[in-house]
Parts: C-alpha cells; structure tokens; sequence
C-alpha cells in the first residue's frame, strides 16, 4: 500500500471559498451550513483518522430537494462534493478535501413509511440502522444487515458500502435486503431505481449503485425488505486450543449444509479484551472462540445446537457453552459487537476488510498471523468467519509515522493474500482511500476501465467523492514492495533484526 496521495487541489475553487459558502447560504438555512474552521474541523475525517483534511465547507440538508440544489450549485460551478453519512468508513470513504463540500445526510433521518402488508421500511438516508428495526420490531418485523456499528453507521453509508454484519451469513448484505433508493445525480436531478416490489421493471441498477461508495450519485431515500422476526435464537460459544481448529470447524459447519445465522470468529487477544469490557463468560483459557447462533423453533435450535455441537467435538474444543438466557445471549453480542471499540481503549488499530473462500480459512489466519510478525505488529482477529470476510486489527502507534507507513504496507500484505488466496480486497468497508492502490491487485487495465466508463456516465466531470476508490498513481504504484530492514527506520535495534531475518529466511517457526 503506498503511502497517501490525493487529488491536487483546485486553487480556483479554494480562491473563491467565501463567494461559495456566500451562494451556499442562500440555497440551506443558516444552521446547517458550517463554513468556520472549528466547526469543520469534525467533518476532517472519518473513522480511519490517520488521515485529515478540512474540507472548504459542509452542509447538512433537511430534503431531497436540498440536496438536489447543492448539487445543481456544485456542479454548475465545478466544486466537488464529499457524501457523508455518520462517518463510520474505516477505509477514508468519506475522507474530505480542501477544495470540497461535505454533504453530510444525519439530518435527513426520517422513518418515512413502515409498511407491514408488502413487508418493506421506506427511510431516509441518514437514519442510524438499529433504527428500522426499532421501528419495525412492533410489526414483528426486522432488518437483516446489522454492520458492528449499527447504532451509529447511517443507511445511506451501508448502501455505499454494502455492509454486511453478524447475522448476513443467512439473510445476506445490503444488496439482498435493498428494493429501491432515490438517488439525486450531481446535475441535481432527482431519480428513482426499484420501489416496493421484489422484481422492479426494466434494468436493474440497485447492485451498481450499492456499493459504489458515492461515485455515481447521493443517495438519500431508501426501500428495504423487512423480515419476519424469528421465533427464537440461541447462540453457542466454542473455544478451540488454536485458531486452526476454529478456522476447519467454520467449514465443517458450512459443508455440512449447516447455515446458521451468524458465525463469528475470536482469536486469543480478542478474546481477552472483549472479555475484560464486557463481561460474557468468554473462554480466556482458549486460543479461538467461535460464537454460532441459530434460530428457529424450539425444537429446530435444539436440532441445530445438536448438530454444530456434534461437528465442533471433531475439532477438540476446550469448551462448549450454550447461552440459557436472554441476558446472557445479549452479553455475548454484547462483547462482539463493542470488540472495535474494545480494542481501541488500549491500541491504535488499522481495521483490514477482505474477504477469503472459507476452504482457505485455517491458511489465511497462519499467514497473516506470520505477515503481522515479520512487520512486528500484534494482531486481534475478529471477523464474519460464516461468509469469509476478515477484519484482522492491527496494533500500531499511530502517533508514529514510521509505525504508520509500516502497518499500511503489512495491511497491504494482508489483502494481496486474501486476493491470491481466492478472495477479494473488501467485504463491506469500501474501497475508499485505504484500498484505491491496490486494485490492480484484483483487477485487470481492463476491469478499470470499465469500471471508470460506468462512473463518467453518471458523474462525467468527476465532482462526486473524488479521490476514492480508483488508482491515482499508476499500475507501477500498486506492485507491494517487500520489507526491508533498511525501511524499518530509527525504531530498528540490533535483536530485533536478528529475529526479522531469521523468520524470513526459515519461516514461520520463529519464536
């Protein structure tokens, strides 16, 4: 991964600032155009803050229609926009620039319409994803995708993203659960894809535009598929004596026509500092825990619970705790769900995204846990171990800019493993700033063209969060340069050294 490099400003449109947030106060009320650098200062990154820019100013609309103008403004006066929802993009999707608006929906976090006969929300971009469920649960009704930040992160983001979550091994991402968006276009015109019905006329736009990460147009109405609340669920927590073990149980569970609801994966020190933040009864004695939850009837999670129990013991567990209560199956998602935030109190962290076959499981662990040694980094595995998609979190000072240039090269290693392993570079976090030189990694000249095709027939000036997801420095850029001792800077000591050429020379057996 190269070190960051965006957009050259456009020193005609930093020159006209003040005319601009002047024609800017005349389209929004007051209130919710921040222009003064204290105020802008919050919107300077998103939830990957190594990096930081102020951006030429925000606005936070209230419509649609609001929308529709600042963009109609932006465009016919060439000044870019940065879409933003609550700020959660661990890989700089929403990161701004100094000669951008940020367009930031949080205002715009309505519940327009839950409609239980047709079993769809219709929502607002803006609103938190906890909230349609919240919203839906008195119809007993829910929505599936459930990102580890879903009391904060927005739809709108989900959708730029395709998140997924826990519980989308069985119900899938946002895609599956997606039915319909308003979208408005950087001309300003207002645009309608799907709507409440399963199988829309005419082509079907709703896979290109999730995922797209703001490339092709703001969303900021949304139509999504609502699902019957099950009748129970109960997860079980497995501790294996290595992550091997773990790793070959995920797949013995799949393989053998097993789809549980979630299946979550756990490494050593994930486990113990989940643990010491929320106590759930984690088994700290344990290399790996794996949390498989299934649902159903009584009588089919008993079933389930059976079967999962019956193909673990082939993996020698060191323990198997079925959840007994509702208090304690919320602390067990308790203790998942807080694990970022968890590992955060004690570490700067670099939270990797990519996703491997589940046959690969048990080698990609080994090999990352070996990448993470060679760069001198520890590691907490916690990750969608169902559905394959890896969130290594990597430990780093980021005070250090010599720890930083380094943990983006080890992350670098990390996601080229995922794509040789048969994988690819993200699941749900994006491509964003973190990822953009990487691409040629997965894919062809070819790919990217296409692909570039695509964004200039929506957004043909570029104006719509530019900077992100394509290569800016060339094909030659994105060719990962192994480590040398003579990259590792002043923090280099002499055992240090001994030990890095040692596991490089024979491998992973390296204390």
């Amino acid at each position: 991964m190269s070190p960051l490099i965006l957009p050259d400003p456009d020193r005609g449109v930093t020159s006209r600032r003040n005319d601009i947030v002047k024609q800017l106060k005349r389209l929004v009320p007051e209130a919710t155009l921040i222009a003064d650098e204290e105020g802008c200062r919050t919107f300077e990154c998103d939830a990957l803050t190594a990096y930081r820019c102020l951006p030429l100013a925000v606005v936070l609309p209230s419509s649609t229609e609001e929308v529709s103008a600042i963009l109609r403004f932006c465009h016919d006066n060439h000044v870019k926009v940065v879409p933003r929802g609550a700020g959660t993009s661990l890989a700089g999707g929403a990161l701004p620039l100094e000669d951008a608006v940020v367009l930031c929906l949080s205002r715009m976090n309505k519940v327009i319409e839950i409609d239980p006969l047709n079993r769809v929300a219709r929502v607002e971009a803006g609103l938190t994803n906890i909230a349609i469920t919240e919203a839906a649960s008195k119809y007993g009704f829910f929505y599936a995708p459930d990102p580890s930040s879903q009391i904060a992160c927005t739809v709108g983001g989900n959708i730029a993203t395709n998140s997924g979550g826990a519980h989308c091994l069985k119900y899938g991402v946002t895609v599956n659960n997606l039915l319909g968006v308003r979208m408005v276009m950087m001309d300003g015109e207002i645009v309608d894809f799907g709507g409440k019905h399963l199988d829309a006329p005419g082509y079907d736009f709703l896979p290109l535009i999730a995922g797209s990460e703001g490339q092709l147009g703001v969303v900021t109405e949304a139509t999504v598929r609502l699902l019957a609340a099950p009748e129970g669920s109960k997860p079980i927590l497995i501790g294996f004596d290595s992550t091997e073990a773990a790793a070959s149980c995920v797949a013995a569970i799949i393989a053998a026509g097993i789809v549980p609801v979630a299946i979550e994966f756990m490494d050593r020190p994930a486990i113990h500092v989940c643990e010491h933040f929320v106590p759930a009864g984690y088994p700290l004695d344990a290399e790996a825990a794996l949390i498989v939850e299934v649902e159903g009837s009584e009588d089919e999670i008993e079933y389930l619970l059976e079967k999962v129990e019956d193909i673990a013991r082939d993996f020698l567990p060191t323990s198997l705790r079925r959840s007994q209560s509702a208090e304690e199956t919320a602390l067990i998602w308790k203790g998942r769900k807080a694990a970022f935030g968890a590992i955060g109190q004690i570490s700067d962290y670099i939270c990797m995204d990519g996703v491997i076959p589940l046959s690969q499981l048990p080698k990609a662990l080994d090999e990352i846990g070996w990448i993470c040694r060679k760069y001198r980094f520890d590691v907490a595995n916690i990750f969608h171990a169902g559905d394959g998609n890896l969130h290594p979190l990597i430990l780093y000072n980021a005070n250090d800019s010599v720890q930083l240039e380094r943990v983006e090269l080890c992350g670098g290693e990390i996601l080229k493993l995922c794509v040789e392993l048969g994988g690819c570079l993200t699941g749900e976090h994006g491509v964003g700033i973190e990822k953009r030189e990487l691409m040629y990694e997965q894919f062809t000249d070819e790919d990217i063209d296409q692909q570039v095709r695509i964004k200039e027939e929506f957004d043909p000036s570029w104006l719509l969060n530019p900077g992100k997801v394509f290569p800016i420095e060339g094909r030659d850029a994105q060719k990962m340069r192994s480590i040398e001792l003579t990259d590792l800077g002043p923090e280099r000591e002499a055992g240090v050294e001994v030990a890095i050429e040692a596991e490089l020379v024979e491998g992973h057996d390296v204390p």
